[in-house]
């Protein structure tokens, strides 16, 4: 998509030292994450043959570590940066969703907001890892829909929140989010004057008018528009429909390895190039995106800016394996090398 640099305006340089006077003024601000939650499983081991079995390979693990994912992740990347992050979603009520809250108690997260629902399991990916390159993935989840009880305890609990700066939207389609939970909490933070930020999937792309940003990527935007988007102008036409036809009142599309496109209320469209040096694993960039735009715009930056310096802390984390979580230090370096 080399056209993108030539079709709209480009982002403008930015400092560490501001983005730190930002981080400064973000700090213990409290945000509310509402989405599917997840726990990443890790073994971490060896290759050096082949099962005599089957045509696979034997790893020999060595390690294995646990990890926040889906909106826990999102979660965890506010706290990294110095905010108040509260989980909302569903657990199971099982071992692993003990587990799971035990994780967020270790890194001060607040999980009062999780439903506990007896007919589900705690979502789980397990990942085998050889030589440092991913095998194979494990998928344990229900992903029938929330039910009006959780829903109801979710709603209740966001507004039992005082002084809330803002709402994250993070879906993974896996039943968390309804059309009526997601009206309700917007209509909510419309009243009460919260931005709302979004990290979409698919079956619910169409449910969430009048968020302050909407940030899909290329394939959720292809698939929620039913177009395909191969030059600058199918982004740009993209990001306007949005707009107009959805009500969204600003989208920031993510296009992997050609950047981001920020199209704004004001009708401003900017590129946003990519910046990762080397891509190690690009699991769990959307969710450091998300929480480092959320993160430098409710401390005042303008959106370009927060995209800009989101930008820079997806790079950061692509370039590590795993899911891991931008912290502060990082990313103020990331800024400065790129300066």
């Amino acid at each position: 998509m080399e056209s993108i640099k030539n079709k709209v305006n480009q982002m403008e340089n930015i400092s560490n030292n501001y983005v730190e006077q930002l981080l400064d003024v973000a700090r213990n601000k409290s945000i509310a994450v509402i989405g599917d939650v997840m726990l990443d499983q890790y073994y971490w081991g060896n290759v050096n043959r082949v099962s005599p079995e089957a045509p696979v390979p034997v790893v020999d693990i060595k390690n294995e570590t646990f990890h926040l994912g889906g909106a826990a992740n999102v979660a965890q990347n506010l706290e990294s940066l110095g905010l108040r992050p509260f989980l909302f979603g569903l657990l199971g009520d099982d071992v692993t969703g003990e587990m799971f809250e035990r994780i967020c108690d270790n890194l001060r997260i607040c999980h009062s907001g999780l439903y506990r629902d007896s007919s589900r399991v705690t979502t789980v990916k397990t990942r085998i890892i050889g030589n440092n390159q991913q095998i194979v993935r494990l998928d344990r989840e229900i992903v029938t829909p929330i039910s009006a009880i959780a829903e109801e305890y979710i709603l209740s609990h966001i507004k039992e929140l005082p002084d809330l700066d803002g709402i994250i939207f993070e879906d993974y389609d896996k039943g968390t989010l309804s059309k009526t939970l997601i009206r309700n909490v917007i209509d909510y933070a419309r009243m009460k004057n919260i931005p709302v930020f979004v990290d979409p999937k698919l079956n619910n792309f169409h449910n969430y008018k009048d968020a302050t940003v909407f940030k899909p990527n290329k394939k959720e935007t292809e698939s929620g528009l039913n177009i395909s988007i191969e030059t600058a102008a199918d982004a740009e036409f993209a990001g306007e429909k949005l707009l107009k036809e959805f009500g969204m009142e600003n989208v920031l599309i993510t296009l992997g390895s050609d950047g981001m496109m920020l199209f704004t209320k004001d009708g401003e469209v900017y590129s946003v190039p990519t910046v990762a040096r080397k891509v190690a694993d690009v699991s769990g960039a959307g969710d450091t995106t998300i929480a480092s735009l959320t993160a430098l715009y409710i401390a005042g930056a303008s959106l370009k800016e927060a995209a800009t310096v989101a930008n820079f802390a997806a790079g950061v984390v692509c370039e590590k394996p795993g899911i891991v979580a931008i912290e502060r230090f990082e990313l103020l370096e990331a800024i400065k090398r790129n300066v």
